[in-house]
This record gives C-alpha cells, sequence and structure tokens, in this order.
C-alpha cells in the first residue's frame, strides 16, 4: 500500500473543485482512502511519499492522440492540412512497421507521464503494436479505430475490436473512421453494422476544416455531422475530434444525442484550420474534452499547453473574459476526457477509483501565490510542475526519472534510428 500525505488534494465534485488536506492511500490499482491521517492506528505501508505542500489530482486524460507520429514531429511544418497529409504523413507513415510503432509509442508515452498525463485516446495503425507498447510500459491507453479506404481489409477492424478489448485492464479500444471524407460509403456502413453488433459509440475526426465540412455537403447534402448521424453512426453515443466548423445544427444534434466534442487546440490553430466554439458547444450542454492531436501537428503532447489555450481562445473568439472558465477547462482535461474514452473508474481522487494520479509541485514561482490553485493550473502551469505520475498504482515518473521498463536513452535511439534508416535517407 501506498500513502499520500502532507499536501493537497483536488477533487472533483457536481459543484466544482474543491482542494483538501486529505491524504490517499493506494492498494494496488485503487484508491482505498481518502480522508484526514488516521491517528492510533498501525498501517503497514510499502511507501509512504510526502508531498511536502504538493498537489495530488487525478491525472490529464489526453483525448486525441496518434501517438507513434513522433517520428514525424518537426519534419514537415509550416504546411495546409491537406498538403501537409499528401506530402508528409501519408507517404513517411507508410514506411511504419509493427517494431517502429512500438518504439515510437514508448517515446510519446515518456511525454505523456512527464506532462502529467495518465491515459490517452489514440488513433493510429498497427493498433496491438501500440497496445503492447502501452502494456509494457505500465500506461493506460483507449484505442480508437481509424477505419479508412486505404485500409486492405476492413474486417481487420472487428478482429482488434474483440482481440485488443481482452488485452488487459490497460487497453480497450472503440470503434471509429479516420474521417468521412476518407471513407466511401461502404465502408461506413460497415462501420455502422459493427455498431450496431455490438452497440458501441462511434468516433472520428470531424469539421476539422471548412473544406471538409463543404466536401461532405458537396458529396451528400449534409454537414458530417448530420451526414454520419443520418446513416446510424452516432446510435449508440461517441462524437467527433476537433469540431472547428460545427454549425447551430451539428451542436444541437451533439447536445440532443450526448456526443462528445474533443478541441484540440494548439493543432488546429498550427494547421490554421480555426477555432473551436467551444464555448458555444458547452452552453448548448455538450461535453467537451481536450486532445494534443500528434506531436507531426502539434508538436508537443502537453496538455498543459492545451488548457491554456482551450480557455484563451474562447476569451478571444466571443471577445468575453468570462467565456470558458479555469475551472470548466481543468473538468474538460480530466474529468470529461475520462468519461469520453469510457474511463468511468478514472475520473476523480476517490475510493474505489482508478490510482491514476499525478503531483503537481506548488512550491515553485509559477504556482505562487496560491490564491487560486486550479486557476494557476491552467493559466500558468507547466510541465515543470509535474513531480509524479502514477497510473492503475504503479509510479511511472517521479523527479525527471522514468520507470516504464526500458531506458529513456534506448528509447530515443530506437526512435532516432528509424529516423536515420527509413525516412531521412531519402
Amino acid at each position: 500500500m501506498i500513502r499520500f500525505f502532507n499536501g493537497k488534494t483536488l477533487l472533483f465534485d457536481k459543484n466544482g473543485i474543491r482542494i483538501s488536506n486529505d491524504e490517499v492511500h493506494v492498494s494496488g490499482k485503487k484508491i482505498v482512502y481518502v480522508g484526514p491521517a488516521k491517528t492510533g492506528e498501525c498501517i503497514l505501508f510499502d511507501r509512504e511519499i510526502d508531498l511536502n505542500g504538493a498537489l495530488l489530482m487525478p491525472g490529464f486524460k489526453n483525448a486525441h492522440t496518434h501517438s507513434p507520429m513522433t517520428f514525424l514531429r518537426s519534419l514537415a511544418d509550416d504546411l495546409p492540412l491537406d498538403r501537409w497529409l499528401r506530402e508528409s504523413c501519408w507517404p513517411n507513415e507508410a514506411k511504419l512497421d509493427d517494431d517502429a510503432v512500438y518504439d515510437l509509442t514508448k517515446l510519446s508515452i515518456l511525454e505523456y507521464l512527464s506532462s502529467g498525463t495518465t491515459a490517452v485516446f489514440d488513433m493510429y495503425n498497427h493498433s496491438e503494436a501500440f497496445a503492447h507498447a502501452c502494456v509494457d510500459s505500465g500506461f493506460r491507453a483507449v484505442i480508437s479505430s481509424g477505419m479508412n479506404d486505404f485500409d486492405k481489409d476492413p474486417e481487420d477492424i472487428e478482429r482488434d475490436y474483440l482481440k485488443l478489448n481482452g488485452f488487459g485492464g490497460l487497453v480497450s479500444y472503440r470503434l471509429g473512421i479516420h474521417a468521412e471524407y476518407t471513407t466511401g460509403l461502404e465502408r461506413l456502413k460497415y462501420m455502422v453494422s459493427l455498431a450496431e453488433k455490438y452497440r458501441e459509440p462511434c468516433w472520428t475526426h470531424l469539421c476539422e476544416t471548412k473544406g471538409e465540412v463543404m466536401g461532405c455537403i458537396g458529396r451528400y447534402g449534409m454537414t458530417p455531422p448530420r451526414f454520419l448521424d443520418s446513416i446510424g453512426f452516432f446510435r449508440y453515443g461517441g462524437g467527433g475530434y476537433h469540431c472547428v466548423w460545427m454549425t447551430d445544427e451539428d451542436i444541437s444534434l451533439f447536445a440532443d444525442k450526448g456526443l462528445y466534442a474533443v478541441t484540440c487546440p494548439s493543432s488546429n490553430l498550427k494547421l490554421s484550420s480555426g477555432i473551436a466554439p467551444v464555448s458555444r458547444m458547452a452552453s448548448a450542454g455538450i461535453k467537451i474534452a481536450i486532445g494534443t492531436d500528434s506531436a507531426a501537428s502539434n508538436n508537443a503532447l502537453d496538455m498543459f499547453r492545451e488548457m491554456y489555450l482551450a480557455t484563451s481562445l474562447q476569451k478571444y473568439l466571443l471577445n468575453e473574459p468570462t467565456a470558458c472558465p479555469a475551472a470548466d477547462v481543468l473538468r474538460m482535461a480530466c474529468v470529461n476526457g475520462a468519461l469520453c474514452m469510457g474511463l468511468d473508474d478514472c475520473v476523480n481522487i476517490a475510493e474505489g477509483m482508478k490510482a491514476d494520479l499525478t503531483v503537481i509541485n506548488l512550491n515553485r514561482p509559477n504556482m505562487r501565490p496560491m490564491n487560486n490553485i486550479p486557476v494557476n493550473i491552467v493559466y500558468s502551469g507547466s510541465k515543470e510542475n509535474i513531480r509524479l505520475t502514477m497510473v492503475n498504482g504503479r509510479v511511472l515518473y517521479e523527479d525527471g526519472r522514468f520507470f516504464v521498463g526500458e531506458e529513456p536513452e534506448s528509447i530515443y535511439e530506437k526512435a532516432e534510428r528509424f529516423l536515420r534508416e527509413k525516412v531521412r535517407k531519402e
């Protein structure tokens, strides 16, 4: 059993965010106690972690990633989305194999852990290699299939769904397509049939660019959300990544069906895709989560930067300084991210919840004075404040050191070798 004590604890409740002086006990994979120190009881702990005034909080849930794309970081930048995909991403991704995806995923996991992220919602190829990398590292991930017209055999989706949902407690699998514009009607209907068969939610890149929306209207006479809904894609829930170019009707559709919208502000800005109407969607009752997208389009995997942009861009977009309050954004990054992934037992610090936690060092200049800790996290927090990250009851990162079963230098070298031998040689 592990004891966290002598610090502060951030708790989400129905009325907002509460900061307590509770200590937290973890046994195995779960939180077993949250409350004041138990005086007079003799409890044998395997480890007692003195927080020394630091803050223990639920880990961030990065709700949209393409983890193996770390190899494309800073390789092709300052291009529009269509050229970026056609000229850099797709040709180089064709060179990936299972070994490369495994190693590149591990590289991204190091970055997730050092910025307080305890789970990701990932869409990519070579799903089993990705899953092995996560399990071997002790990291939590939910995989969304990214079916499109380039897949050799769309029935691989069902095989992955059945296999990877039985892969163990750290990995699960959801249904999805890459996007409407990369997936023809026949394969879209196949995905809908899987959703019907397993009564599963469906996910997709959605309304990321104006061109995407206009293309769908040209093909089907409807925006992407309305078209996908018309064929039953959202019958069992799910949602979309990006959701930048959403009409009022699209927003009403999402609200009525209880769909999630995942905003990726850094990627959308860098690719000049636009600013998602986060405040409008939230006001309509849509649950918003936050993702980084890939290291190819972001180029960081840093939830602190995403939180800051998520709120600041809404203030700019609406010319309203009260838009998208920091406390709401922190909930998006922790609670809503977990819920949209189906990680209902990872949303908070409470007895019975999974021990997916991070420790934020408050004894740093950017965290002082402590007038409002949640606001500090969103507006002035950074990766430098992450002292420890725990996933499933295991400390995977602490004070600059990683405990993922392999030394960082080995992971770095494997990533560089792949670039040297497969990408840069041309």
